[in-house]
């Protein structure tokens, strides 16, 4: 059985998780709106990875027994005056996610709820990639964008960003 408080964060990062797919099509929209189909294409991807975070949590629950309440989820609500804006946006987004998966785990682990360990050992280990992937996007833009060949040559690389699902299988 499941610790009550962990399924009430878990119900809560469901609901974060897509609210953080909204945001990333937010973004991607921004990007096709202005013709860098290659960070759309980041982006959607993204996106998609973000949705499949939210259906593991969700699975995770019924798996478990447990009740998934979703919520509404709100419209994302992030000005971008240029290409590189959405950037640090994202960034901060995912330390956000990191440290509410973390609050989960700290839960978890104060109330010795050790089924739930596996699924958040892997998100963990999964939102050090995903910091780690998009401090690497600003520092790629900043380091290639400044003209346009380094833009268009950044774009081209995005745009190879290939779908995969999660490799965490819950039975």
């Amino acid at each position: 059985m499941l610790n009550k408080e962990v399924v009430k964060l878990m119900n809560e990062q469901i609901n974060k998780e897509l609210y953080s797919a909204y945001l990333y099509l937010d973004i991607a929209n921004y990007y096709a709106l202005n013709n860098l189909d290659g960070f759309a294409t980041w982006f959607t991807v993204q996106a998609q990875e973000e949705r499949d975070h939210a259906m593991l949590f969700l699975n995770f629950l019924i798996n478990n027994g447990e009740k998934v309440t979703l919520e509404a989820i709100a419209a994302p609500d992030v000005p971008f005056p240029d290409f590189r804006a959405p950037l640090p946006a994202a960034y901060e987004h995912e330390k956000f996610i990191t440290a509410s998966i973390e609050k989960i785990y700290e839960v978890a682990l104060e109330n010795k709820d050790y089924r739930s360990f596996n699924i958040l050992n892997w998100f963990i280990n999964e939102q050090e990639e995903e910091e780690r992937n998009t401090d690497e996007l600003i520092q790629k833009f900043d380091l290639f964008a400044g003209d346009g060949k380094g833009l268009y040559m950044l774009n081209s690389e995005l745009g190879a960003r290939v779908y995969s699902p999660p490799s965490l299988v819950l039975d």
